[in-house]
């Protein structure tokens, strides 16, 4: 049996738009993978919050989050994540309770602290630019009491919200949210799907500090991870292009829709440099090379749960990702 055999598997899905392609058929593929994975056994579907960014779908992440909800049945939709300086708190309650009152015991709900965009993108929603690190605690804080069951005299309720209780997250890519989420006995997320440099040094603090709740008994951490599987590991890494090409779009400062694979890359040695960092952590191949990437990744790292991101421009190619993933962890 696979080690990863007893490692939960799920899903991350940036909701990507293809070129020539449209924002309802980003939608119509997110609810077909939703309901493959799910009959795969994967245990979540989490998509994120981004804004002003042409390759990405999901900036109404709690619409699309109740849109999958309602086409599938057992997996849990979520947020990975929703960035709360980006939102009154009181708002986001309301629209998790509302979503967990919909679908009872399927809801996550993933935060961060990024803004999620860029300048002028935050000055649009009215969002503070130095808002994040000192505002997050105080702000989780205040929507954690609307999510708990109501106090005596509280005046200002979440409704629908209060008391659903949906489970949070705490996500990142450094040492802050792992150890804010190791103080308050919470689940924690890393994003190595990006920014894997600081992956083992937040699950030693993470794991080091944590200190047990009445949410969690002891640490559990799952790692966001790129894996990109196919019939052979060339083809995997053909396909595998797309995604280069988009961080180093990303870098260039260009547009970010998914691209065609291509044969080969035009970039400078420093953009490939820079494209190799972001996707640091990337597990590329056929069968038997994820397969044995993937087992030692999760045992350098002892994650709880892996969220993978197949970010491919064909659709069924990345259909076909997810269901080798579940081969191997069978």
């Amino acid at each position: 049996m696979s080690p990863l055999a007893s490692t939960a598997l799920s899903v991350l899905d940036l909701a990507p738009i293809r070129q020539g392609g449209s924002v309802a058929e980003t939608f119509q593929h997110s609810v077909e993978l939703a309901q493959r994975t799910e009959a795969l056994g994967y245990r979540r579907y989490w998509l994120a919050e981004h804004h002003n960014i042409e390759g990405i779908a999901s900036a109404a992440t709690a619409v699309l989050i109740g849109h999958l909800a309602g086409q599938t049945s057992t997996i849990r939709l979520g947020s990975g994540g929703i960035m709360l300086p980006n939102h009154p708190p009181l708002v986001i309650a309301e629209q998790f309770g509302t979503l967990e009152t919909l679908y009872p015991g399927r809801i996550d709900l993933g935060l961060g602290r990024a803004p999620g965009s860029d300048g002028a993108t935050m000055q649009a929603m009215r969002r503070h630019p130095h808002a994040g690190a000192e505002d997050f605690p105080e702000m989780l804080a205040e929507l954690r009491r609307y999510l708990a069951d109501a106090e005596p005299g509280q005046r200002v309720k979440a409704v629908p919200g209060q008391g659903t209780q949906v489970p949070i997250w705490l996500l990142g890519s450094s040492g802050y949210s792992a150890q804010l989420a190791a103080k308050l006995g919470l689940p924690f997320a890393f994003a190595a799907q990006f920014a894997p440099g600081y992956l083992f040094e937040a699950l030693h603090l993470y794991r080091s500090q944590f200190k047990p709740s009445a949410h969690l008994d002891k640490p559990y951490a799952m790692v966001g991870l790129p894996v990109m599987a196919a019939e052979s590991d060339d083809m995997a890494h053909y396909l595998a292009t797309t995604a280069q090409q988009k961080f180093l779009n990303l870098i260039r400062g260009r547009p970010t829709l998914s691209q065609p694979p291509v044969d080969s890359l035009d970039w400078t040695p420093m953009e490939r440099s820079q494209v190799s960092q972001f996707l640091g952590a990337a597990i590329i191949g056929g069968p038997d090379t994820v397969k044995a990437e993937l087992e030692a990744f999760q045992a350098r790292t002892e994650a709880d749960e892996l969220m993978i991101n197949s970010d491919f421009f064909d659709h069924q190619a990345r259909l076909r990702s997810y269901e080798i993933v579940a081969d191997i962890a069978r």
